[in-house]
C-alpha cells in the first residue's frame, strides 16, 4: 500500500471515529478539541486528525475556533429532516417509475430479504440497518436513473450516522419488516398511489423516531457530564 493512501486509509478512519463520537454524544455540542489532544487520545500523527476535522467543518459538525482547536457545532435536525425530505420525493418518483415502465422492475433481491417468514428476520441493529438502506437504494436504482440514484445515494451517506438508530428496538424492527414486504407487494401488483402512502408514512415514522432516539441520548450525556 502506498503512503498516500495510508494516509488516507488512517484520515478516515480518525473521521469516522470522531464522527461516531459526535452522534454518540461522547463528544458534546459545545466541546472543545484540540488536534494535539486528539492525536494523543488516538494514537494517530496530527496529519489524519487535521483532515479528519477540515472534514467535519465541511459537513457542518465542526466550526475552527478564533485562536486554535474546534468546537463541536449544535445537532442541526433541520438539517437532518430535510434531507429526509429530498429522500422522500426521491423515493416517491422511483415508486411511480416502478409502476409505470413497460418491463416489470426486478425487485427479487429485495423479495428475498424482506419477504420472510417472522422467525427469519435478523434481529441484528447494524445487519438490518445496513439491509433498510439497500432496501431503499434498491427501489431507486430499478428505475434506471442512475442520476436519481446517485443523489439519493449521496443522501443516504449523510443520513447513515443517525439513521442506524430506527432500529434499536424491537418493534421498530418488526415495524420495517412488515412495511418492506407491504410496499413490495404493492409495486408488484403495480398500485403506485397506495405504494407512495405508504412509503411516505414509512420513512416519516422512521424520522419522528430518529429525531426522539437522538434528543433522548443528547439529555441523557447531558446529565451525566453534571
Amino acid at each position: 500500500m502506498s503512503t498516500t493512501r495510508s494516509h488516507e486509509r488512517l484520515s478516515n478512519t480518525v473521521y469516522e471515529r470522531l464522527k461516531q463520537d459526535i452522534f454518540d454524544f461522547r463528544i458534546l455540542p459545545g466541546d472543545r478539541l484540540t488536534e494535539t489532544e486528539l492525536a494523543e487520545a488516538l494514537k494517530v500523527s496530527r496529519t489524519p486528525v487535521r483532515q479528519a476535522l477540515h472534514r467535519l467543518e465541511q459537513e457542518g459538525y465542526l466550526k475552527l475556533a478564533f485562536r486554535s482547536g474546534w468546537n463541536v457545532l449544535p445537532f442541526d435536525f433541520d438539517r437532518f429532516e430535510q434531507l429526509y425530505d429530498l429522500r422522500i420525493i426521491l423515493e416517491l418518483a422511483a415508486v411511480q417509475q416502478i409502476c409505470d415502465a413497460e418491463l416489470t422492475a426486478d425487485l427479487t433481491a429485495l423479495a428475498a430479504i424482506w419477504l420472510v417468514p417472522e422467525g427469519e428476520r435478523l434481529r441484528d441493529a447494524r445487519a438490518v440497518s445496513e439491509n433498510d438502506e439497500a432496501f431503499h437504494q434498491g427501489l431507486v436504482i430499478a428505475t434506471g436513473n442512475a442520476e436519481i440514484a446517485r443523489v439519493h445515494r449521496d443522501i443516504t451517506e449523510k443520513i447513515r450516522i443517525i439513521r442506524r438508530l430506527d432500529f434499536t428496538k424491537g418493534e421498530r424492527i418488526n415495524a420495517t419488516y412488515d412495511e418492506h414486504a407491504k410496499i413490495l407487494r404493492l409495486l408488484a401488483q403495480r398500485k403506485a398511489a397506495q405504494a407512495a402512502i405508504l412509503l411516505r408514512s414509512h420513512i416519516t415514522a422512521s424520522k419522528a423516531e430518529v429525531r426522539k432516539i437522538t434528543l433522548h441520548m443528547l439529555h441523557v450525556a447531558r446529565q451525566a457530564m453534571r
